[in-house]
C-alpha cells in the first residue's frame, strides 16, 4: 500500500513540475519576445522625439524629457551635443590637478561647451586612466587588482584628438600601451559601447554595467558628426539613469557607428556657454537642479 501512494506522488510532483516548467518557458518565450517588442517601440521613442533643438556657434544642442515608463520602462532625461563634420568647432581635453567642476574647467578656456571626461580617483583627484594633453602625460592606467600589467574594465577604450577630431580605439591589455602611441592628445576610458556600428558585449557581472546611473558618452556618426551625450540619473521618476547596454542602444538610435563611455554618476555634466553653464541635472547634491556638478579631473571641451 505504501508503494503504490509512493509512486502516485511521485507522479503528481512530476505533472505539477512538469506544468511548472512549461509556465516558466512560456513566460520566458513571451518576455523575449516582450523585450524585443519595447526596443522597437524605444528605439522609436528616441528618434521620433521632439527634440528641444537649439543652433548655436557652429554645433546644435538638443534635449528631451522621457516621462514615466515611456523609455525602457523608466523617466530619462537625454542632452545631446551634435558637432557637424565641417563644423569650425574643435575638441580639446582639460585638465586640473585639484578637480574643479566642468563648468569651471570650461570657462577658463572660454570652451563653447563641455562635458566631463574620464574617470579620476575622488580622494586623490588625480586620473585613473590614461590622459595626455598637448603631448604631456597627466594620467596613466592604474593597474588592474590581479596584476600589474592588465587595465581596469574601463581601461578598454580611447579618444584621439587629431586636428581636433576625435577618433575611437580600442586599445590591448596592456596598461601601458597608449604611452607608444605618437598622439599629443589622448584620453582613455571606457568601455567601448559601439565600434564600427556593432554594439561591443560587455560584462554582465558588474552593476557598473547592469545598473543604471548618470551617463556621458561620445559618439562618431558615419558622415563625421560628433555627439556628445549626458543622461541624467539617480532622480527617480524624473531620470533614472541608463545601463551600459541601454546607452549603448541609445548612441546606435541616435546614428552613432563608434561610441565610447565617459566617467558617469555624479561627474555627468554639459555646459553650454551661451546658454547659461550648466544645462542638465548633475546629482551630487540629491537635488533636481543644475547646482550639484562634482569637481572633476579633465574636461572634453568644444572650443
Amino acid at each position: 500500500m505504501r508503494t503504490k501512494v509512493h509512486t502516485g506522488r511521485k507522479r503528481t510532483w512530476n505533472l505539477a513540475l512538469y506544468a511548472s516548467l512549461t509556465l516558466i518557458l512560456q513566460f520566458s518565450i513571451y518576455s523575449a519576445a516582450h523585450a524585443q517588442v519595447d526596443r522597437t517601440v524605444d528605439s522609436l521613442r528616441v528618434v521620433q522625439a521632439q527634440w528641444r533643438t537649439e543652433t548655436l556657434d557652429g554645433f546644435t544642442a538638443k534635449r528631451y524629457s522621457f516621462g514615466i515608463g515611456t523609455l525602457f520602462c523608466s523617466a530619462q532625461y537625454l542632452y545631446i551635443i551634435e558637432i557637424p563634420a565641417d563644423s569650425p568647432r574643435r575638441l580639446a581635453l582639460a585638465f586640473d590637478s585639484v578637480p574643479s567642476p566642468t563648468s569651471a574647467l570650461a570657462a577658463r578656456h572660454d570652451a563653447h561647451a563641455a562635458v566631463n571626461g574620464s574617470f579620476f580617483d575622488m580622494r586623490g583627484g588625480h586620473p585613473v586612466c590614461y590622459l595626455r594633453i598637448g603631448g604631456r602625460q597627466y594620467g596613466e592606467n592604474i593597474p588592474s587588482g590581479d596584476t600589474a600589467v592588465n587595465r581596469k574594465y574601463y581601461q578598454h577604450a580611447t579618444l584621439l584628438l587629431r586636428g581636433g577630431r576625435p577618433r575611437l580605439t580600442t586599445p590591448d591589455s596592456n596598461r601601458l600601451w597608449e604611452e607608444h602611441l605618437a598622439d599629443s592628445n589622448i584620453m582613455t576610458a571606457g568601455p567601448m559601447l559601439l565600434r564600427g556600428g556593432k554594439a561591443v558585449e560587455q560584462r554582465g557581472d558588474r552593476t557598473f554595467v547592469t545598473q543604471r546611473h548618470n551617463r556621458t558618452a561620445l559618439g562618431i556618426r558615419a558622415d563625421g558628426t560628433t555627439l556628445l551625450l549626458v543622461a541624467d540619473g539617480r532622480h527617480k521618476g524624473k531620470a533614472d539613469g541608463l545601463t551600459l547596454e541601454e546607452l549603448t542602444l541609445v548612441m546606435r538610435w541616435l546614428g552613432c557607428i563608434d561610441a565610447i563611455n565617459l566617467d558617469g554618476g555624479g561627474s555627468s555634466t554639459l555646459y553650454l556657454r551661451d546658454r547659461g553653464g550648466v544645462q542638465n541635472h548633475p546629482s551630487d547634491n540629491s537635488r533636481y537642479d543644475t547646482l550639484g556638478e562634482r569637481p572633476v579631473s579633465n574636461a572634453i571641451l568644444v572650443l
